[in-house]
């Protein structure tokens, strides 16, 4: 027997010996002994035929009726019919008169009939919500990821509605996020697409004038050479942070981890960094805690995060500006800060600063330099060491770019 045949019956078997154990408990206290054989024997004779006939009615109707309110119906009927059939096999048994069963009959169909009307009812109720569903679920089907349902019963479909709409929630922000990052990774093509041919053009026009003998004087001559050499760099930096960004996005970036000192790597790249901030004008500073406690960390990456922050920092700081690079420890971390006095960042690109596809009107916008790959690079580098880096900001008030990374004492 299938499991769907056993749902079906189970019910029918177990209402079944309900009711002969309510009747037999009703008939021991109400009838004498004598007449409980008597009950038994109309029970058996009457009962069990027509239990078996109407369950193969009913598993017939199940399978073919295609509406609910036409199963329902037939449960009910079902129910009466075999009440009106046992009743009419008990009386012509209990030599009852024709005029009491004809009674008796009037009475169960009226019951009957309004029986089938509160199930009519039912139905009609169960139907208005399956109705609702399939109709959201064909308009979720058909691309309208905005559609919610709402059914007018606090029941199970209720609550099927209910999750439905939590998964059309879902979708609808999976969706808007999917193409916000392709229109993000269009743009970003298109900005690296940008970002390489111009130099590119540059470094051909430049050496073409040199081939062509264009160029001869030893001043001009040279001032080509250090442009040439400085849009390669350029190049290479991007080509290096593609490259960067292409092993984290795929999990094949690989740490060679070891204790170091967070204040060392610091003080790097405040002397690297320094005559890039001062050809802008902008002051550049740092403070350390003392005795801050060793991190566990490749130096290399967490020098890089370091670099990106101040270059964006760097770029989006005024003349007459400042920036700082802090460091002290916070329970069990390290936390760095990055902080500048720049434009700062709108509340709408807070969200997706560090995105990898995302750019936003100031903080990625190519006209302030760079390829707006700094920020993801540094996120994946800091992750990846098993930290956490954010960003706060208010327009006009600069920001603070926060990175923490676990030291060794904390271990």
């Amino acid at each position: 027997m299938t499991k769907t045949r056993w749902r079906q019956i189970r019910p029918i078997l177990i209402g079944g010996g309900v009711s002969f154990a309510v009747v037999l408990a009703i008939a021991f206290a109400s009838i004498p002994l004598q007449d409980l054989g008597d009950l038994m024997q109309f029970l058996l004779i009457s009962s069990i035929p027509s239990l078996l006939l109407g369950y193969a009615i009913f598993v017939t109707g199940q399978f073919r009726l295609k509406h609910i309110q036409l199963k329902i119906f037939l449960a009910y009927g079902l129910g009466i019919a075999i009440a009106i059939a046992n009743i009419y096999l008990t009386s012509r048994l209990m030599f009852l008169s024709e005029h009491d069963f004809f009674l008796l009959g009037l009475l169960l169909i009226f019951a009957a009939l309004l029986s089938v009307s509160f199930g009519f009812s039912l139905a009609a109720g169960i139907t208005e919500s399956l109705n609702l569903l399939k109709q959201g679920t064909q308009r979720l089907a058909e691309g309208d990821l905005s559609v919610r349902v709402s059914v007018p019963y606090q029941d199970e479909l209720a609550e099927v509605a209910e999750a439905f709409n939590i998964m059309a929630a879902r979708l609808e922000a999976a969706f808007n996020r999917q193409r916000e990052l392709e229109q993000a990774r269009r743009d970003l093509i298109a900005a690296v697409s940008h970002d390489l041919r111009t130099p590119l053009a540059s470094v051909r026009a430049m050496v073409e004038a040199l081939s062509d003998k264009v160029v001869t004087d030893a001043e001009t001559v040279s001032r080509y050479h250090q442009t040439i050499q400085g849009q390669i760099t350029s190049l290479s930096l991007l080509i290096d942070d593609l490259f960067e960004l292409s092993k984290l996005d795929s999990g094949r970036l690989s740490l060679k981890l070891e204790e170091a000192q967070i204040n060392d790597l610091i003080s790097d790249t405040l002397e690297s960094m320094r005559a890039q901030a001062e050809s802008k004008s902008v002051r550049l500073q740092g403070q350390v805690e003392p005795d801050l406690p060793p991190v566990h960390m490749e130096s290399a990456k967490i020098q890089r995060v370091l670099y990106n922050l101040v270059q964006n920092a760097i770029r989006h700081t005024p003349a007459d500006g400042a920036i700082s690079i802090n460091a002290c420890k916070v329970d069990n971390v390290v936390q760095v800060d990055v902080t500048d006095t720049g434009e700062g960042i709108a509340e709408e690109d807070l969200a997706y600063i560090f995105d990898e596809f995302y750019r936003g009107e100031k903080s990625r916008n190519r006209s302030t330099g760079g390829a707006g790959l700094g920020l993801a690079i540094a996120r994946g580098i800091v992750e990846a060491h098993g930290g956490r880096i954010w960003v706060e900001s208010q327009p006009g008030a600069g920001a603070i770019f926060r990175f923490v990374l676990p030291h060794t004492a904390g271990r």
